[in-house]
């Protein structure tokens, strides 16, 4: 992209059926455009094999294995036993996706609780980074994370308040940056980029969700990636250099991905 500088897709769902007819065509579309790594969440335990095996057949892709708020439905007690099992047999970069989400009135938040709970305490267990989900749900996430300070990682699709930023870059988390910034309207989420410090971000895209304003009503793709980042730096303050900011961007990365 710039001077050789790579860009990492920190949160991706590559592994979902609607990327099945294209994606190696996606994946090349990322290498060309110096995209060179792409973590991939899991979402459910059905779907964990099915991740693992289109992980393993490219070099670009990482996974992590988690059990989503918004599956509560879908979760069963021994699907722990499992993720605990797969951290030891796997080359797994983080747990997640995980969190909590108030947003939604149909999830049991009391269930939400201990399945966000116990995987907190897997990662802890292995000493792997985690991909939270928070929606409606930061200053209960941020409770959970003060009780396991040690527990690093990604607050995912960051949505909110400058208040609660500061409280989980505290904790040493990174903000995941990506298509719900690109917005003009989203002038509050907009204007934490220049607020904070440049080494509180990473970039992601969610594809399929979350679609760049450039997309709207379109599939996500992690080769949007690009763009995404083209809006961060057009949103940092006037000073700093592309390459610098795409620098401290990487290092931000690194620092939650050492194995990547």
């Amino acid at each position: 992209m710039h001077n050789n500088l790579t860009l990492v897709d920190t949160h991706c769902h590559l592994d979902f059926q609607v990327f099945d007819e294209d994606r190696d065509w996606i994946i090349k579309q990322c290498l060309e455009q110096d995209i060179t790594a792409i973590v991939v969440p899991g979402v459910c335990q059905k779907d964990w094999r099915r991740l693992l095996a289109i992980c393993s057949e490219n070099q670009s892709l990482f996974p992590a294995l988690g059990l989503h708020p918004c599956f509560i439905q879908d979760h069963h007690s021994s699907d722990l036993d499992k993720l605990a099992q797969l951290c030891d047999a796997q080359s797994l970069v983080a747990i997640g996706e995980i969190g909590l989400d108030f947003y939604r009135s149909d999830l049991d938040r009391d269930e939400q609780k201990l399945y966000f709970s116990e995987q907190l305490q897997i990662a802890l267990q292995y000493q792997l980074p985690v991909l939270i989900h928070a929606r409606k749900s930061h200053d209960e996430v941020i409770r959970y994370l003060k009780a396991s300070p040690a527990i690093k990682g990604i607050i995912h699709a960051y949505s909110g308040s400058y208040e609660q930023a500061k409280e989980y870059l505290k904790l040493g988390f990174k903000l995941g940056f990506g298509g719900a910034f690109s917005y003009p309207k989203a002038t509050r989420l907009r204007s934490l980029v220049s607020k904070l410090p440049l080494d509180s971000w990473v970039l992601e895209t969610d594809a399929p969700d979350m679609s760049p304003f450039e997309h709207h009503g379109e599939r996500n793709s992690p080769h949007y990636l690009v763009e995404i980042a083209q809006t961060f730096i057009s949103l940092c303050d006037g000073e700093a250099k592309d390459d610098i900011i795409l620098n401290q961007l990487h290092q931000n990365t690194q620092a939650v991905f050492p194995l990547l």
